[in-house]
């Protein structure tokens, strides 16, 4: 039997093959001992405190065309919008206002020049309207626009965006390639990943859980190519299908194995907490997608980021990733009602007026 509480540790870090051992466990009793260990290694290194980062879905406009996502740019059923920067740093401001230290901009794929410079206007505004005696440099700002060029990584870095999440959907070569049609490629979203660190970004990354024809060493790999990288922060949640594409034919596959890709989203917060120790994590929306209380649970498992919606009601279902996606018509402060009711009903508090960084 493995020893899982020894890697409440800070010096003590699971090989491959103890991960891939971690993530296997089936027995409830050894599982509620990993959810346990990672708990509090949580604890002891972040205390209870719980990080909002407003979530502010900008744009769906994407020329990607991912065999998974339901804003794939070749979706002609999709209603494609893009807010206004008033609309963004009202949003923004918003967040400010209820003492989130933390917002994240979020959109399709583009990499025009135009984009660029929209993006660029936007998070020097809100760092200009943001800026107040509790949070003296304004709010906190991720972005998550996909790859982009080191120019432009540079210029949205100056301007006072700090963290930017990129997320890779599986480390393995064949199996990204099973999710992304020929012209988009593992490598160099990883070197973007690289360039990023580089420039100064905190760098965040993630997997889906469950995806057809992945495996536990796959999800173990996953792992350590987050810790490969000194990720910063990480987004992942399980897999659930979007009707309107290429995987759509596995909706029956998938819904049978439902409760277990749950559990094994739920074991890989905890496996990730033990391995990268301070790193930051989400309790991610699809797993409420998936189980009422799965951004609850995602705590308890050892996760210390939320993210709230913000983006607009009247445009909210039009960024619908997966289908069964919760809150598309819970305004921004219900939301926020309703997570702070979450957060509590865990023995956890939310940390406001700060950014939350990776200690």
């Amino acid at each position: 039997m493995i020893d899982i509480e020894k890697f409440q540790h800070s010096d003590c870090i699971p090989d491959r093959q103890e991960i891939i051992e971690l993530l296997s466990l089936k027995s409830p009793v050894d599982i509620e001992r990993l959810r346990y260990s990672a708990e509090q290694l949580l604890l002891r290194l972040r205390g209870k405190e719980v990080y909002f980062r407003g979530l502010i879905e900008f744009s769906n406009v994407c020329s990607c065309d991912c065999y998974y996502c339901g804003i794939r740019g070749s979706n002609t059923d999709v209603f494609r919008y893009t807010l206004s920067k008033d609309q963004i740093v009202q949003s923004a401001a918003w967040c400010a206002q209820q003492g989130y230290g933390s917002i994240v901009l979020q959109s399709g794929e583009r990499s025009d020049v135009a984009f660029a410079d929209f993006v660029e206007q936007c998070i020097r505004e809100i760092k200009d309207k943001t800026i107040s005696r509790q949070i003296p440099e304004g709010l906190g700002i991720t972005l998550s626009c996909g790859e982009q060029t080191a120019q432009v990584y540079q210029r949205w870095f100056d301007a006072g965006a700090h963290r930017y999440l990129l997320r890779i959907e599986s480390s393995t070569p064949e199996l990204f390639a099973a999710l992304h049609p020929p012209v988009q490629k593992l490598q160099p979203r990883i070197e973007a990943l690289r360039t990023l660190k580089k420039i100064g970004y905190m760098v965040g990354t993630g997997v889906m859980i469950g995806l057809p024809g992945q495996t536990i060493e796959n999800l173990a790999d996953d792992i350590l190519f987050y810790r490969a990288i000194d990720a910063d922060m990480i987004g992942m949640g399980p897999y659930i299908v979007h009707n309107a594409t290429p995987l759509a034919h596995f909706k029956d596959e998938i819904a049978a194995q439902s409760e277990m890709i749950f559990k094994l989203s739920q074991k890989m917060i905890a496996v990730t907490r033990l391995t990268l120790k301070n790193v930051n994590i989400a309790a991610s929306t699809a797993l409420q997608a998936m189980k009422e209380d799965g951004r609850e649970t995602g705590l308890t498992f050892g996760a210390n980021v939320i993210m709230p919606q913000v983006t607009p009601v009247e445009v909210r279902k039009n960024y619908l990733l997966y289908e069964g996606k919760p809150c598309l018509d819970e305004n921004a402060e219900q939301c926020r009602t309703c997570l702070a009711l979450r957060v509590a009903a865990v023995g956890r508090t939310i940390a406001y007026n700060c950014w939350g960084d990776r200690g």
